[in-house]
């Protein structure tokens, strides 16, 4: 039996395994890599990896790499899908009240007038007062919103509560106060009313000595209406003065009338009854805190008596001063259409 041969001088044998057997290809066994080499090529004609990209080139460009690539059409795995179980159905939540201040609901001081607690402003002299609650919380600030139907609101600790809208004519006489207290103690007009079902205040001002017709309500939209000095609503007086004013004067009253530096919207003058102390016929357009008495003092001619016989379209020459009625649909109608 031939001995095996020997290796040509020069040349490395190959490492033998530590079973002794040999560590090659011809015997159908892969040598194991080494750490950090690269693994030999499957068949000799093709790479064992794709060249490298260009410097420069955009990734993704050319063949998508294996993770990114998509399975072959057929062999698409379909996920599994987890089955959903419907979440319990919750408890209804309490209604909640809602925070003062929001952007949602009416503004405060329209709530309170509404509610005929006051004219609109002076409910915003009442919330400035602080006296204005909502869920607990004291108001103090103008334009805070809240929700009449959702929300408790009182007002010296009293809550208030949505009324019937009403509209009443007074004739007011000498001797009341138009406002609904009085911190001098003087008679307001509320002693007038009675059976009415309804909070209302007066609108507009007839001072202590003055008399005439005056409207009262809790709409406070028409309130704010009717005292907005753009709104222009003509209010008609007979005033009682000391001795005749010279033509030129009433003209200068008819052109518009500079008092303590401030110019006066133009007025109507007209001599209602002629005489010594003459009954004149005046139409203001504007409502200055005693405008008219002011006006003719500034002249040397004082007022002696003032009384109003209209108020916009409303006037009733039956109404004795001291009685009062409910408006009629058409006056409203005529009161708001301004």
């Amino acid at each position: 039996m031939a001995s095996p041969k020997s290796p040509a001088p020069g040349r490395k044998t190959r490492p033998q395994s530590k079973s002794g057997a040999r560590s090659d290809t011809k015997f159908g066994v892969n040598p194991a890599p080494r750490s950090g080499a690269k693994p030999a090529p499957k068949s000799a004609g093709k790479p064992a990896s794709k060249p490298a990209p260009k410097a420069g080139a955009r990734p993704g460009t050319g063949a998508r790499s294996a993770a990114s690539a998509k399975p072959s059409t057929g062999t698409r795995a379909t996920p599994r899908s987890t089955p959903r179980t419907s979440p319990a159905p919750r408890a209804a939540a309490p209604a909640r009240k809602s925070k003062p201040g929001g952007q949602t609901g009416e503004r405060l001081q329209k709530i309170l007038a509404a509610a005929g607690v006051a004219s609109r402003r002076a409910c915003e002299e009442v919330i400035l007062e602080g006296r204005v609650q909502v869920n607990g919380v004291t108001i103090t600030e103008l334009g805070t919103r809240a929700n009449p139907g959702r929300d408790e609101i009182t007002v010296d600790l009293q809550p208030i509560q949505r009324e019937a809208i009403v509209h009443i004519l007074m004739n007011k006489p000498k001797g009341y106060v138009t406002t609904v207290k009085d911190d001098e103690g003087r008679p307001t007009v509320m002693a007038l009313l009675s059976g009415v079902p309804a909070r209302v205040y007066p609108v507009g001002r007839l001072d202590f000595n003055s008399e005439g017709l005056l409207l009262l309500t809790n709409d406070g939209e028409l309130a704010k209406l009717l005292t907005d000095p753009e709104s222009h609503v003509p209010k008609i007086y007979l005033v009682k003065v000391h001795r005749m004013p010279k033509p030129e004067t009433l003209d200068e009253f008819r052109g518009g009338f500079r008092l303590n530096g401030r110019m006066l919207k133009p007025c109507g003058i007209e001599i209602f009854e002629k005489a010594d102390n003459p009954w004149l016929k005046v139409t203001l357009v504007e409502g200055k805190n005693q405008q008219i008495r002011r006006m003719f003092a500034a002249v040397g001619h004082p007022v002696s008596k003032l009384r109003r016989i209209q108020f916009g379209p409303l006037d009733d020459p039956t109404l004795k001063p001291g009685e009062w009625r409910f408006l009629k649909p058409q006056e409203i109608v005529a009161l708001k259409s301004l």
